[in-house]
C-alpha cells in the first residue's frame, strides 16, 4: 500500500509541476496579480488550454495533498 501511495505522490507532484509551468502568466507585477485574482473571482472564465491546465493543476494538487496525508498515516 505504501508503494502505491508513493507512486501516486510522485506522479501527482510531476503532474503539478508540469501543469503549473505550462500555464501562461495572467499579468506582471503585484498590481497585475491583484487584478488577475479579481477577474478570476468575478467570473472571467478561462478558455481553451488555460482552463484545462487550471483544472488539471487543481486535480494534481488535491491528489498530492491526499497522497501525502495518506503516506503520513501509513508510515506511523
Amino acid at each position: 500500500m505504501t508503494i502505491f501511495i508513493v507512486i501516486v505522490l510522485t506522479v501527482s507532484s510531476l503532474g503539478l509541476i508540469a501543469t503549473v509551468l505550462m500555464q501562461s502568466g495572467k499579468s506582471a507585477g503585484l498590481s497585475g496579480s491583484i487584478a488577475g485574482a479579481g477577474e478570476q473571482f468575478f467570473g472571467k472564465a478561462a478558455k481553451g488550454m488555460e482552463g484545462l491546465f487550471s483544472k488539471l493543476s487543481m486535480v494534481f494538487a488535491v491528489l498530492f495533498l491526499l497522497s501525502s496525508l495518506g503516506l503520513t498515516v501509513f508510515m506511523k
